[in-house]
């Protein structure tokens, strides 16, 4: 037997004119909710026959993936699990001005680059990890999904698989064999075997 998660990137983000909050940035990207044609992505991508019958559903504690993962809470008549450990990349600045130019590109080729009181890739992967394994552990021989976020189920990924940058572009291989070219689009992911021991046994990439 062996337990299958699905690692699913949240839905399409509405833009938001935040020069009057007062919220910090962290918290302004927490709140950040899904647009009308995030909604409709989520309802159509997540309205297929490889998301049926999933036991257990779990999103981070972020409004756009718990928005994202209400459609498989519908679809299989189960409760979201929030789990703040699933929550993307902190930049650790109080405004996007303060972003370093190529802050993406150091932080995928230096694993322990950050800024501020931000997360390294070490740190993001790390608990990451720590939720899956908790997640695993609770769930043996069992269908789940995870709604997470594009940054955070890369450098997850990075665990397992090997990430390079040709041409500018995310490279994602697993034993050999290269599963992506490019970025993870909306509701988009990863679908992982694991084995009762918590080893991966294979893992493939769902458009």
């Amino acid at each position: 037997m062996s337990t299958t998660i699905y690692l699913i990137r949240h839905s399409k983000p509405l833009k938001v004119n935040n020069n009057l909050n007062n919220d910090n940035l962290q918290i302004q990207n927490e709140k950040s909710s899904l647009s009308i044609e995030g909604e409709q992505i989520a309802k159509e991508k997540l309205n297929n026959k490889e998301f049926n019958n999933i036991d257990a559903l779990y999103s981070s504690n972020y409004v756009r993936t718990i928005q994202t993962a209400k459609y498989l809470a519908e679809n299989n008549n189960i409760e979201i699990n929030i789990m703040s450990n699933l929550g993307e990349r902190k930049f650790g600045i109080d405004s996007w001005n303060q972003l370093p130019e190529n802050f993406e590109r150091k932080q995928i080729l230096d694993e322990n680059y950050k800024i501020g009181t931000g997360e390294n890739q070490k740190e993001v992967r790390d608990r990451m990890y720590f939720a899956i394994i908790k997640i695993l552990n609770e769930n043996k021989n069992k269908r789940i999904a995870i709604v997470s976020h594009a940054t955070a189920i890369s450098f997850l990924i990075k665990k397992w698989c090997d990430i390079e940058i040709i041409n500018n572009k995310l490279r994602y291989s697993f034993k050999n064999n290269i599963l992506l070219e490019g970025y993870i689009e909306y509701c988009a992911g990863f679908k992982l075997e694991f084995a009762e021991d918590n080893h991966l046994i294979n893992i493939e990439f769902l458009k």
